[in-house]
């Protein structure tokens, strides 16, 4: 894969984000915007163990999807406290993520507060993430294609990128927001899967209190390098394309994915992952 390294800032202004990263639609990381947040100093494992810690949270690992499998539906459960503990521990696969702030544990909004970016920010979806050592999330795009600002805390984490002009070379799966569920983005074989060298993208590592901006649709693939967990806060798409991708998404893909995962059980799945390897290596010729 072509991979260069995200652009970083230590700060920014909201004139200068619109104007080079926003408009043109490019990814950044910015080191030095939260030092002010409470989060900054307190969010850690023990503290989210401590206000967090009898919730029971929903787990998801990397198994490859199976047509049982509802909509994000989770694979595990477990009490925060022991999930943070096992993290601790030992590697582990399991991850949680899009855990709602507001409807989990109220109590932590007040550690941060909305930023500027000259972006309306949906204030009802601040989303939280966790992960274990070497766990990582596959290559997908969201849903509604928004704009998504990712705050990271405790640890470091791995991060490629791709825009949707790349789609042809990552072996999408159809009816979906994933590629291929075998590749490993982090060692790709390619022999296996030749497209990905032509795939150009981006790659960073955050750390403790670093911001990194997707834009709209943008790839991600996120591997926890250790222990840690970030906040997610989103803005609509403004493209009309993008737009109007994501209604699809919701009201016709995802619906009718599920459908044929109902009338065709895993025979959808696997004919879903066969395509992805046909007709992107079909456009390689």
């Amino acid at each position: 894969m072509q991979l260069q390294d995200i652009p970083r800032v230590k700060t920014i202004t909201k004139e200068d984000f619109i104007k080079h990263f926003f408009k043109p639609q490019k990814p950044v990381v910015i080191e030095c915007f939260i030092e002010e947040w409470p989060a900054y100093s307190k969010w850690n494992l023990e503290y989210i163990k401590y206000v967090a810690g009898d919730k029971v949270v929903p787990l998801y690992d990397d198994r490859p999807v199976d047509y049982k499998d509802g909509f994000n539906e989770p694979h595990a459960k477990m009490r925060m406290a022991d999930y943070i503990d096992l993290l601790k521990k030992e590697p582990t696969k399991f991850r949680i993520f899009l855990w709602n702030i507001l409807k989990e544990v109220p109590v932590l909004q007040k550690d941060f507060t909305y930023p500027d970016f000259g972006l309306r920010l949906m204030k009802s979806l601040p989303m939280l993430f966790f992960g274990g050592k070497e766990s990582h999330t596959f290559m997908h795009y969201d849903i509604d294609l928004a704009n998504i600002f990712h705050f990271h805390f405790e640890g470091e984490k791995q991060v490629i990128l791709f825009n949707q002009s790349q789609n042809k070379y990552l072996y999408k799966v159809p009816h979906s927001l994933i590629t291929h569920e075998s590749i490993d983005f982090s060692n790709p074989d390619y022999t296996k899967w030749p497209a990905l060298k032509s795939a150009k993208g981006y790659k960073t590592s955050l750390n403790h209190g670093e911001v990194l901006y997707m834009p709209e649709g943008y790839w991600h693939y996120m591997k926890y390098i250790t222990p840690g967990f970030s906040m997610s806060l989103r803005a609509i798409a403004r493209n009309p394309k993008n737009v109007a991708k994501a209604i699809y998404n919701v009201f016709i893909m995802r619906n009718y994915d599920n459908l044929m995962r109902r009338i065709k059980g895993q025979k959808w799945i696997d004919s879903k992952n066969n395509k992805a390897i046909t007709v992107t290596n079909k456009s390689l010729k």
